[in-house]
């Protein structure tokens, strides 16, 4: 009798440079198959338990900061666990609703102030870590969602302006409604220099289908941000494989693998900061122009609630 992988815990390990470090590791272990069970995804930094997304009332004991990724702090001093960049990680656990997973970063740095971990840029996309699942793990299944009668907008504004009228200017805005699935509407706008970008994307998922697309945008940085981020001693682990450098005057060329790519990262960005606390999607639509994890963040904050 052929024996059923599903009830077979296995893992996968993945390996690339990060955002900070030349190389870093992630072990995933996908545990027994049980519709009958709640959708969790347990974290772990350097094999040490950080979060069980199960308990999302524990979300709120974790520290939060952006640095331009999202970054997850756990106690203090030589104890405290840091873990970066979840973001494309965790929107593939979607997938497979009647799973669980393990997910165990290693630890890239580990000093009197903890450790630090972040997990594998890959190409910059979900699509190297969902191929291998997809594969090994199965067809994918039908996503879980949560209602959310939640009405809600508001403006962004910049913080790393010194000008206090540019700072008092909206930059962006976030709309919040009500839906059957999950929508989204998302607007990217750069002007420097007298360079336009833009890009925007609208997207809706009411099945695992209709998040390749989305799984496959790559991460990408406009090459003055990246200067900049450079001088400021940030992206030291990123080189040309890890996603798209984009000339302001040229973006509008650049070799996509998937249209409007940029915009679809985003909202790849988005999916991650909202499932990582826990794996199912907000019936919700959303109407972001020029967002980011911190606005996520406030989304984030928003909605969860009512997936408890």
């Amino acid at each position: 009798m052929k024996k059923d992988s599903r009830k077979s815990p296995r893992e996968w390990k993945f390996s690339s440079a990060s955002l900070s470090y030349g190389k870093a590791n992630v072990k995933i272990e996908v545990q027994e198959y049980n519709p009958q069970l709640e959708p969790r995804v347990e974290w772990r930094v350097g094999g040490r338990a950080f979060y069980s997304t199960d308990c999302a009332k524990c979300f709120t004991d974790l520290k939060f900061r952006v640095a331009r990724t999202a970054i997850y702090e756990l106690g203090e001093g030589a104890h405290a666990l840091t873990l970066a960049s979840p973001e494309h990680l965790a929107p593939v656990f979607l997938m497979w609703p009647s799973r669980r997973f393990v997910v165990d970063v290693a630890c890239n740095e580990e000093s009197e102030k903890g450790c630090v971990a972040e997990v594998p840029l890959m190409d910059g996309s979900a699509l190297p870590f969902f191929s291998e699942f997809r594969r090994n793990v199965g067809a994918p299944e039908e996503l879980a969602f949560y209602d959310v009668p939640v009405h809600a907008e508001w403006d962004l504004f910049r913080t790393d302006v010194t000008d206090a009228a540019q700072a008092q200017k909206p930059y962006g805005s976030v709309k919040i409604t009500p839906c059957e699935a999950f929508e989204v509407e998302y607007i990217l706008e750069r002007n420097e220099n007298g360079h336009v970008f833009k890009s925007a994307a609208n997207v809706s998922i009411y099945s695992a289908e209709d998040l390749y697309n989305v799984f496959a945008a790559r991460t990408f940085i406009l090459k003055n941000e990246f200067d900049e981020a450079r001088k400021a001693g940030l992206l030291g682990g990123v080189d040309e494989s890890c996603g798209l450098l984009l000339d302001n005057s040229e973006a509008a060329k650049a070799p996509f693998r998937v249209a409007d790519e940029p915009a679809r990262h985003k909202i790849l960005d988005l999916l991650g900061d909202l499932c990582f606390a826990k794996p199912a999607l907000p019936k919700v639509r959303l109407e972001i122009i020029n967002g980011g994890h911190l606005s996520h963040r406030t989304i984030l904050e928003k909605v969860l609630p009512y997936a408890l």
